[in-house]
């Protein structure tokens, strides 16, 4: 072993020694929002997360568990999975940087000189530090997310290809092809983001095995491109596909059981390519035993998805889309229940419905019944009108409703109200405005230039914007700076690089490119796989506008890319300066400077918003959400972060598994009601009456709300429909009650807006729902109107379950699930925690508050149950949802103490003042309109000092922030704008209160 190849073991390992102890010390100890939470639970009991899955995370994840000393410390070790292959990514990021940079310090791989050696470690310390310091890469690799799994994944292949190359004349160079093959058909298992290295493969084997020409370099992209499609529309779909056809003839033509013809096919797959392999190697036909083989191990990768049906068959609690046959697991893979996005021909978002053919068949969706597949329901999809219609969409419809025209006008300067259908021009006006500058090169600057601060942007200058910290540009762009309040600047997320790591990258990409005929065959290389994963995404994901977070994460192989650039930069450094000085000198200085300009910047800069370590804030909230539960509850939450940290805490830490939470977002799909309707731990089935065959998939999907004239006046004079009586007309399959008079078309609907439920008061007292000191305030029926159209099956299903309970177990909505996932109930909530309890007892000031507040209840758990996370430590980093949450809690805080102050009980509100004072400071959470409110309470309470001490903290920002936006140029779409009304609102309610308690101090 040479010198050289020592250095570069050795290096590499050093390399990912530096990166590990980086990723544990900073750590998220446990469980983290968005993802995380199912995935730690889908991998510690082998369930089955959301559409496409990750077995093989899952099942390394599984391993990783079984290292925990207990299960509180699982989520940790699911963490360490993510920095430990995280560093692992860093490692193989550094050699495949020596292999290309030798090659640019020396071309002939001779014997390399110390100073040679030098040069090429210099590179890949400086441009792997570089990437293991990035905020992308830094922020998948202390949590427990597959994107950390997934990039190792391409790093590795990546290498593989360069290790390839550099053995492709030897005898036995095409296991390389054969590994890397294996690691594809591995790495679907994990996340498809992998698969977006193929075109840098073929190009690369290209140019090693045949004559470079500009038709062989386009016949070679055109095949990579194919390859790739092949993959991601033929593999990976079409093996279950053609599984489809056989298990439909075996079972339904032979009447075998289910499975048989799934069982037959993949035995005569694999049996076939075992002789079409003998056959290749009895004949020695090379080209196509590789070919084979590789589909083989491909396909063996690819086998991991068998543990998704196996699992699924078991029925486990977290069980998305229950895929187990090959029918729902083609679902399950195409992610169906997301919806599609229109990529080559697709219609613009103000399309007309075509009015001669309105819908058109989509799929057929076929169930198990009676020992068959038997067809369920044709899935239809609107007909939109083709004059609406274009090549290339970039502004469709999807997720947007009624919004999408004011956010498409934000984008390109459409008119929002025009009818017409955009032009082409407005077209590609937002697909370099919003898709390519928004969504890729700000990611693209935030890595490489610095980041404004941690709070999402929706396109305005005041968040989420990339920044460089030279004043002159960022003024430029972003308004003048200096004018920011105290609090804008103090975000910590608020990085600054000053161009540094981008100007290295392309000084690489210039050098690579310049240097050498070799060089330039590695530039294209590397050029494809920065392309492919970084603008190729940007077409394939298509992304509207109003994405519920940030997504720079999908992008970190191009940033992976992009830090190969920044090594060669530093030979591009140090063979500038050999022009001036001695070559041991160049090496010694350069690699000084360009460390310090770029990884250790990043590093300083990146280190107090990448730090996680000793937050338990995800884990306390969903601690927090379970415990405002009384015992046996039921628990409706909407989003993820209201939903899998939860999950996380019942199935893994066992903590209350006799509260049952039920997401609604799933709620309008039959499996998951399936799965709701069976016991689960300490809890047990929803009690939700309804037959199957009344909530398949299909039927009643959606509920239409109609005013029927033949029952207008019966619902006023009784102000309402019975919830009886409307489940059972819309749950009949009776003819008369899918007709609406004067149309023809049956559909599902109620025959009224307006419910009522009759109250039995002995059975509310009897099952603790309302303290016998509340029974005089129990309504005789509770009333509600709806103003909407219609309903989804998740409110059908609810208002089943609110019948079929009968107060027999406590209900809940989480403070966090919209207004319209509270079906008009909210009038009946109770305010006990983070959740709203429904007990029959109307509000009597909803304009305020959100139904009403039970004091003892609130104050015991907000002041003697909760935990807080650690978020009030000065060294915890908060970001943006975080802060969003403590915006929730100060409410609580604040709603409490309003309720103590009208019950008299003053020194319990003031204890709630304090305690959210000390839980959330101005420092953590910057104080605003609650706060503003918050200080009022205090001059009721007579603490004139403090309160004045808070709105002195409000004021100076307050100002500061609308000078800011005033030095904008604002438009009447901007968030600046919203921002200073907002800001200029709460200087006037600050007024009113000083001026309130001036005069009642002037009168006493």
């Amino acid at each position: 072993m040479s010198k050289f190849q020592k250095f570069n073991i050795i290096g590499g390992w050093l390399i990912f020694a530096v990166s590990a102890l980086v990723y544990l010390l900073t750590l998220e100890p446990s469980v983290s929002f968005w993802d995380c939470g199912e995935f730690i639970t889908a991998a510690y009991k082998l369930e089955i997360a959301h559409p496409p899955g990750a077995p093989v995370f899952m099942l390394l994840g599984r391993f990783f568990s079984l290292f925990a000393s207990d299960k509180s410390q699982v989520a940790l070790m699911l963490n360490s999975l993510s920095a430990l292959a995280s560093a692992f990514t860093i490692m193989f990021l550094f050699w495949s940087i020596m292999h290309m940079a030798r090659k640019l310090v020396k071309s002939k791989q001779e014997q390399y000189s110390l100073s040679e050696t030098g040069k090429t470690l210099s590179a890949g310390v400086i441009g792997a530090l570089a990437y293991a310091f990035s905020d992308t890469f830094w922020f998948s690799a202390v949590e427990a997310e597959v994107y950390a799994l997934s990039s190792l994944f391409t790093a590795v292949v990546f290498w593989a290809i360069l290790k390839w190359e550099s053995e492709a004349d030897s005898p036995h160079a095409n296991r390389w092809l054969i590994l890397i093959a294996y690691l594809m058909g591995l790495s679907i298992g994990v996340h498809l983001l992998n698969l977006l290295a193929i075109p840098a493969i073929v190009i690369l084997y290209y140019f090693k095995k045949y004559p470079i020409t500009p038709k062989g370099i386009l016949i070679a992209l055109s095949a990579a491109i194919l390859i790739l499609a092949s993959m991601m529309y033929l593999i990976i779909p079409g093996i279950v596909k053609i599984g489809i056809w056989f298990e439909f003839a075996f079972v339904n033509g032979l009447s075998l059981p289910f499975n048989s013809g799934l069982m037959f096919y993949l035995i005569l797959l694999f049996a076939g390519l075992i002789l079409a392999i003998r056959y290749s190697i009895k004949h020695q036909k090379v080209l196509l035993n590789i070919g084979l083989t590789v589909i083989s191990v491909i396909l063996i990768g690819y086998s991991s998805y068998s543990l998704i049906m196996i699992r699924a068959a078991a029925n486990p609690a977290l069980n998305q889309n229950n895929p187990e046959d090959v029918f729902s697991l083609l679902s399950y893979l195409n992610r169906e229940q997301y919806g599609s996005n229109p990529l080559i021909y697709g219609q613009y978002f103000n399309a007309p419905i075509d009015e001669e053919n309105p819908t058109r068949v989509d799929k057929k969706i076929y169930i198990k019944k009676d020992g068959k597949y038997v067809l369920s329901y044709e899935l239809e999809r609107n007909n939109f009108s083709s004059s609406y219609k274009t090549i290339f969409p970039r502004m469709y419809t999807k997720g947007m409703s009624g919004r999408a025209p004011m956010e498409y006008a934000k984008w390109t300067g459409l008119n929002p109200k025009q009818k017409e259908k955009p032009s082409f021009i407005q077209n590609l006006n937002f697909f370099f405005s919003y898709q390519i500058n928004h969504m890729y090169i700000r990611y693209f600057m935030w890595n490489f230039a610095g980041r404004q601060n941690d709070v999402q942007s929706y396109g305005d200058k005041t968040n989420g914007a990339w920044i460089s910290g030279i004043p002159f540009i960022d003024n430029l762009r972003l308004g003048d700076q200096s004018l920011r309040s105290d609090d804008m600047k103090s975000n910590k997320a608020h990085n600054t690089y000053y161009f540094l790591p981008l100007i290295l990258g392309l000084l690489g990409m210039l050098y690579q490119y310049r240097k050498n005929k070799k060089g330039k065959k590695d530039f294209y290389v590397v050029l494809l796989l920065f392309l492919f994963t970084g603008l190729a995404i940007v077409v394939y994901l298509n992304q509207p506008p109003l994405q519920p977070r940030e997504r720079d994460y999908a992008y970190a192989g191009s940033f992976y890319a992009f830090a190969i650039w920044i090594g060669l930069g530093v030979l591009a450094v140090i063979n500038g300066l050999e022009k001036y000085m001695s070559p041991k000198l160049s090496l010694i200085l350069a690699s000084s400077l360009c460390f310090l300009a770029v990884p250790a910047l990043l590093a300083q800069q990146n280190w107090d918003d990448h730090d996680r370590s000793d937050r338990y804030f995800a884990h306390d909230l969903a601690y927090n959400y379970l415990n405002s539960c009384a015992p046996n509850a039921i628990l409706f939450t909407m989003g993820d972060n209201d939903t899998f940290p939860l999950w996380y805490l019942q199935e893994v830490e066992g903590i209350r598994t006799d509260v049952r939470v039920c997401n609604l977002s799933y709620l309008s799909t039959d499996w998951y009601i399936d799965q709701m309707k069976r016991d689960n731990y300490d809890s047990k089935s929803l009690p939700i009456s309804m037959k199957k065959e009344k909530y398949l998939m299909g039927n009643r999907d959606v509920i239409y709300l109609v005013d029927d004239p033949r029952f207008e006046a019966w619902v006023e004079k009784n102000k309402g429909l019975n919830l009886k009586d409307a489940l059972e007309y819309v749950l009949s399959d009776k003819e008369s009650t899918k007709t609406i008079y004067g149309y023809d078309q049956k559909i599902d609907y109620i025959p009224a807006r307006k419910f009522r439920m009759p109250i039995d008061k002995q059975q509310v007292l009897s099952t603790h729902t309302v303290a016998l000191k509340d029974s005089t305030d129990i309504v005789t029926q509770m009333e509600w109107k709806l103003d909407q159209n219609a309903i989804e099956k998740a409110g059908l299903a609810l208002y089943d379950l609110i019948l079929t309970n009968n107060w027999e177990r406590p209900i809940y909505f989480s403070q966090t699930v919209p207004k319209s996932g509270y079906y008009g109930l909210q009038d009946y909530f109770q305010l006990e925690g983070l959740a709203y309890r429904l007990i029959p007892i109307k509000a009597k000031d909803t304009e305020i508050n959100l139904g009403q507040i039970d004091s003892d209840i609130l104050y015991q758990n907000m002041m003697e149950k909760f935990k807080w996370g650690n978020i009030n430590q000065e060294e915890i980093y908060v970001d943006e949802n975080i802060q969003r949450m403590c915006l929730n809690l100060r409410n609580n805080f604040l709603n409490l103490s309003n309720a103590l102050i009208a019950e008299n009980k003053k020194e319990k509100a003031l204890e709630v003042l304090d305690k959210s004072r000390e839980i959330l400071p101005n420092e953590l959470s910057p104080y605003d309109y609650i706060a503003l409110l918050m200080a009022e309470n205090y001059l009721k309470l007579g603490k004139e000092q403090i309160a004045m001490e808070m709105m002195a903290k409000i004021q100076p920002r307050l100002n500061q922030e609308i000078t800011y936006y005033e030095s904008l140029k604002p438009t009447s779409l901007s968030e600046f704008v919203r921002s200073a009304r907002r800001n200029h609102a709460l200087i006037q309610e600050m007024n009113r209160i000083i001026d309130l308690y001036k005069n009642e101090g002037n009168e006493q």
